[in-house]
């Protein structure tokens, strides 16, 4: 079977649509015929390369007529999609394989996106449906009917004879094993006499075994199921079977907990499987009210060794379940363990913060001391880890908020004095802020001053402004930091050595030309570029800038980008190539006769002749 594969389009803000009759009359590509074109879109294709969440959403977009104006050319199809928006879509073959092209977010970022499913699935619908479809089947004409919604459904329903619904659902049953399967366990789970629950537990176990790896493309189905034996859990909540619940939670969790490991899970969809299996463990509890210390106990040692932070923050989170019986013994197991918790001072390694069990115990105790209200106790654990100043910027926030601004103040200046040569910039400008609030404004701005000044950066140069417009300072703040910027560029590139290898930047002006951006001076950012140097994406935006009333100083710079997406030989550089000489052209044109252009472009293509793809792109422009 062919394989499928997507070409991102590059297109301009505000560009136009997609050209369909330039598409359809590609003449650089291989004539391919419609049977051909059938045999290589099917739909185990598609669901192959889109994976079954996408191709579900597709199939149901097809499936409500979401597709309209399809035409086909030989090995060309062509739709719009309604979705948020009306999208263009581009299937068409090239040698063996199908290259698809979509308008929306996600099919300009390179996907195989549920759009370009639905139009393939809607053209084999209408394939199998014509014997000979031609060489351009018609385009479907006349108003889209109106979509059924699931609320349409619902209240038809709604409005059936019992007797006839009821028939109407136990028919499907008989032909859908799935279906049959989810009623025989409701009536069962509706029993309370522990078989509903047995039931419950084998569909749990197996909905969530994993043979093994399980691939991205197939985790959407797979979660699926999963909830799927969750729902039952919750109809078992529902008929007041809290106990039953409770044990049925802690099983599926241990069972998830253990099949994480094997699954691609980029999209978190195992976490909503957890937070919902948490959340019903949690209300089952409030109906149930279970032994406080036995509950205590459990769930303290799943938020001890737990791997995935199943039940992080349960003092707080169970405080009115466990009450004062069990938030004493979740007190009592927390302490043993955080007797054995080492203080760590400024200068510590930060990395032992984060080590497993200490991080656990110290979220226990932290929990707690909230669950308490007790803020004097949260700042003594708080204070047992100072190995970074983010941990006294914490402490900091912590006593801010609870309204004791005198000690955030202490503990902020505690921070910067512990670290004078590793600052951290949140810390600085929480310190700031309280001194602004006093009305030390001179220690405040010494206080931002002091990281720009040893490293100038755009950052910096941001934050030293909000700092002194707020006291009608920064026309004299920002003249210093420009000197100073500029200063610190002059010395590094004459002590900078010769590059040593491709690797090695050279020291240029970037950052302070983007600080003359920021103050939306173009002139001066464009002569400390041509003085200083500076990098290719920051002589793009000043090209942008330059090219409204300077056109002649942006083409060199527009010049130099083509060459270099050329020289990287892909086919989405040589896209990128032709819409930059498409600009290059207008801004010519502008100064000069079409003949400068024309000229120029002779070079171009004498430079890059051996560029087939390219050169056929420029032939169908017409160059």
């Amino acid at each position: 079977m062919a394989g499928l594969s997507t070409r991102k389009r590059s297109r301009r803000p505000g560009a136009a649509p997609i050209d369909r009759e330039a598409a359809a009359n590609r003449t650089w590509r291989r004539a391919v015929t419609v049977n051909s074109l059938r045999n290589i879109l099917t739909p185990e294709a598609l669901r192959r390369r889109a994976g079954d969440r996408t191709f579900r959403r597709g199939r149901d977009y097809a499936s409500e007529g979401r597709v309209s104006g399809i035409a086909e050319d030989g090995p060309i199809l062509i739709g719009t999609v309604e979705g948020t928006l009306d999208y263009e879509v581009i299937l068409e073959v090239d040698v063996d394989e199908i290259v698809a092209t979509c308008d929306c977010p996600m099919g300009e970022a390179g996907s195989f996106c549920k759009h370009v499913v639905a139009l393939g699935l809607a053209w084999l619908e209408r394939a199998g449906e014509t014997a000979d479809p031609g060489p351009r089947a018609p385009v479907r004409g006349g108003p889209r009917p109106r979509r059924i919604t699931t609320e349409d459904v619902r209240s038809h329903l709604a409005a059936m004879d019992h007797g006839a619904l009821v028939d109407l659902v136990v028919a499907q049953a008989e032909r859908d094993d799935l279906l049959r399967e989810r009623l025989t366990l409701l009536v069962a789970t509706a029993e309370a006499d522990g078989a509903g629950a047995d039931l419950v537990r084998r569909a749990i176990d197996t909905a969530v075994r994993v043979p093994d790896f399980l691939r991205y493309a197939d985790v959407y189905g797979y979660v699926l199921g999963i909830h799927g034996a969750v729902d039952l859990v919750e109809d078992m909540l529902r008929t007041g079977q809290a106990v039953a619940v409770i044990e049925l939670c802690e099983h599926a969790l241990r069972r998830v907990e253990r099949a994480m490991d094997r699954i691609d899970d980029s999209d978190g969809e195992m976490g909503d499987v957890l937070r919902r299996l948490q959340d019903l463990h949690l209300a089952a509890c409030e109906l149930e009210r279970p032994d406080p210390v036995v509950l205590a106990g459990r769930l303290f040692a799943w938020e001890l060794d737990g791997e995935w932070d199943v039940f992080t923050g349960a003092a707080l989170t169970y405080a009115d379940v466990l009450g004062e019986a069990g938030i004493a013994e979740y007190r009592r197991r927390a302490e043993v363990e955080w007797a054995k918790v080492p203080p760590l001072k400024p200068g510590s390694d930060v990395g032992r913060s984060f080590a497993g069990r200490r991080f656990r115990v110290t979220s226990i105790m932290e929990s707690l001391a909230r669950a308490a209200g007790d803020v004097d106790e949260l700042v003594t654990i708080m204070g047992r880890d100072l190995s970074s100043p983010y941990a006294f910027l914490e402490v900091a926030r912590v006593c801010l908020k609870a309204g004791h601004a005198d000690q955030a103040l202490e503990w902020a200046e505690r921070g910067v004095r512990a670290f004078p040569d590793t600052p951290d910039g949140r810390l600085r400008a929480f310190l700031a802020e309280l001194y602004h609030q006093r009305s030390r404004h001179d220690e405040a701005m010494a206080l931002v001053w002091a990281p720009f000044e040893a490293r100038p950066t755009v950052e910096g140069f941001a934050v030293l402004k909000a700092h002194a417009s707020r006291v009608d300072a920064w026309p004299a703040w920002r003249d210093r930091a420009i000197d100073t910027a500029r200063a610190s560029v002059v010395d590094a590139q004459r002590a900078a050595r010769p590059p040593m290898n491709r690797w090695d930047f050279p020291v240029d002006g970037s950052s302070l030309v983007r600080m003359h951006l920021a103050e939306n001076d173009v002139d001066t950012a464009w002569q400390e570029a041509g003085a200083l140097g500076c990098s290719e994406p920051v002589w793009r935006e000043l090209a942008r800038l330059r090219e409204i009333d300077y056109p002649a100083d942006a083409i060199p710079i527009y010049q130099r980008e083509v060459e270099a997406v050329l020289r990287t030989a892909r086919n989405d550089g040589y896209v990128t190539a032709v819409e930059r000489l498409r600009h290059i052209r207008g801004l010519m044109t502008r100064i000069w006769p079409e003949a400068e252009f024309m000229g120029y472009l002779a070079t171009v293509r004498a430079g890059h002749a051996r560029k087939r793809n390219f050169m056929k792109m420029l032939d169908a422009v017409g160059w």
